[in-house]
């Protein structure tokens, strides 16, 4: 159809807010200007490579994203703190190289606490600390044959974090003879006698370990956790350990860990168990695996530290890529994406406790023109929206542009799939091309889809069940096809 005069001044003047009208709107494709592939409301660095999301602290209204980055290259180099910050976790300022090697290693991943209290002593009461707990990784080391080439510093920035400096008498946790120990994740707890600490947990080969300190410098360890139980098909890393509340109310403790290789669609990503914690001892209530995205591409994610009680979440971000192809996708000046922002949170099945993972509530603000679907096909608007609806338990859709390449969703037999075996450029691995399914015994009620240049994020039933997946198309696509069990579909176009 096409707009009559009265339409066309009501769109020109609603341009850019949410809005759905009576009459199904025209969808004009919208090409971007943006370096192909890159997406546009996905963080990504103006040029080099990226991997994990570190150091995430929210502090006086803004929201510090910290990555391992090697500007040099768009492969993994040297690795520093790359730094971004956002007000609202979708606009995303790119700022000055916060961490960069020395003498002591490269700078792996780690994380970030306002030490409120000035527990450290490293800066003045009146202007407490933020500190960034990280791994060191000397490379020499490793190349010599040594086993003791990975240990734990800290720095501390003075100015809401723009600005670090290390801490003098680093390492603060030297390495115990152990090839793979990194990756620590800090947050302060309360003890059994009430006491709040600071709990570091730290991935140890395929196992986790708890160290305990009183000022982020002194640590002793407290536990260990994970021998004979989840997956390992690969080495441990990028531990984060929550509380959150059940649906009865009651305190459970989640502790993520990233997981490479081993992963249930091959490579990379990221297991949970769900238990109780306490005084450095972590006991699962089964030996469940359960993973928090069963797509291939989100891997190494963790929370933010320090967020106000008053948002009541917890806020997740995690790599959106995967290392068995990550070094080889076709992008050119910039390498990796993280994911969209989401929260976190318990849901209950059957009496099993599972994480939902929903699209962070931010994403709202970023929507512009909404167009409803009209029959079973219809054009997109860009190379970037969101599609909403209502299914019914079983559903297919695809998404596929003018050369023939696609990428279908359905659930069918209990299973959720993404099949981009023929969604466009796959040359670069031999496993990139291929169809990755999460089982999901029950009732599928709504999807979100987040479509952004060269990737795919599907949260169903708001998060119940997540796959993230890459997408490299020769062309975007520009079709959608409804072909059954979607209902009330409707399109979202995305911007900046």
């Amino acid at each position: 159809m096409r707009f009559n005069l009265t339409q066309k001044l009501i769109f020109f003047v609603l341009a850019g807010l949410f809005f759905a009208c009576s009459q199904p709107q025209e969808i004009v494709f919208q090409q971007s200007n943006l370096e192909e592939y890159r997406p546009v409301y996905h963080f990504t660095p103006a040029k080099g490579w990226m991997n994990d999301p570190n150091g995430m602290i929210y502090i006086d209204g803004e929201y510090h994203l910290f990555y391992q980055y090697y500007p040099d290259s768009t492969v993994w180099g040297p690795m520093h703190w790359g730094h971004a910050k956002s007000t609202n976790l979708i606009d995303w300022e790119e700022l000055p190289i916060a961490l960069y090697p020395d003498s002591l290693g490269y700078i792996f991943s780690g994380s970030a606490v306002y030490d409120q209290e000035n527990s450290s002593g490293l800066g003045p009461k009146e202007n407490p600390p933020l500190v960034a707990i990280f791994s060191y990784h000397n490379m020499e080391g490793e190349r010599s044959g040594k086993t003791d080439y990975q240990s734990q510093g800290i720095a501390f920035s003075l100015d809401k974090g723009n600005t670090w400096e290390k801490y003098s008498g680093n390492p603060v946790l030297p390495n115990q003879g152990i090839k793979d120990f990194r990756d620590p994740k800090v947050r302060k707890i309360k003890n059994s006698n009430g006491k709040e600490v600071w709990m570091m947990t730290l991935a140890v080969l395929d196992q986790i370990q708890f160290y305990q300190s009183d000022n982020l410098i002194d640590w002793k360890l407290a536990g260990e956790f994970g021998k004979g139980i989840g997956a390992h098909g690969g080495v441990w890393e990028c531990p984060d350990l929550i509380p959150m509340n059940a649906p009865n109310g009651e305190t459970k403790w989640i502790l993520l860990v990233s997981i490479n290789p081993g992963g249930p669609q091959k490579g990379s990503a990221t297991q949970y168990f769900i238990g109780d914690f306490n005084d450095g001892q972590f006991e699962p209530d089964d030996t469940m695996i359960r993973w928090l995205d069963y797509g291939p591409d989100n891997y190494a994610g963790v929370t933010w530290s320090n967020l106000p009680s008053s948002q009541n979440r917890n806020l997740f971000i995690g790599w959106m890529s995967n290392w068995l192809y990550a070094q080889m996708v076709p992008t050119s000046s910039w390498r990796s994406a993280m994911t969209i922002a989401r929260e976190l949170s318990l849901f209950e099945i059957d009496g099993t406790l599972l994480v939902k993972s929903s699209p962070a509530k931010e994403l709202e603000v970023n929507r512009g023109e909404v167009f409803e679907i009209s029959g079973k096909s219809s054009n997109l608007p860009g190379a970037s929206f969101e599609l909403k609806a209502e299914v019914e338990n079983d559903f297919s859709l695809i998404f596929s542009n003018e050369l023939g390449e696609k990428v279908t969703i359905t659930r069918e037999m209990g299973l959720i799939n993404i099949d981009r075996s023929k969604s466009g450029r796959s040359e670069f691995h031999p496993d990139f091309a291929a169809v990755h399914s999460a089982p999901m015994s029950w009732e599928a009620k709504s999807i979100r889809i987040f479509m952004d240049a060269s990737s795919i994020e599907l949260f169903v039933n708001d998060g119940e069940i997540v796959l993230t997946s890459l997408l490299f198309p020769s062309s975007p696509y520009k079709t959608v096809e409804l072909i059954s069990g979607v209902n009330d579909a409707e399109l979202i176009r995305l911007k900046k």
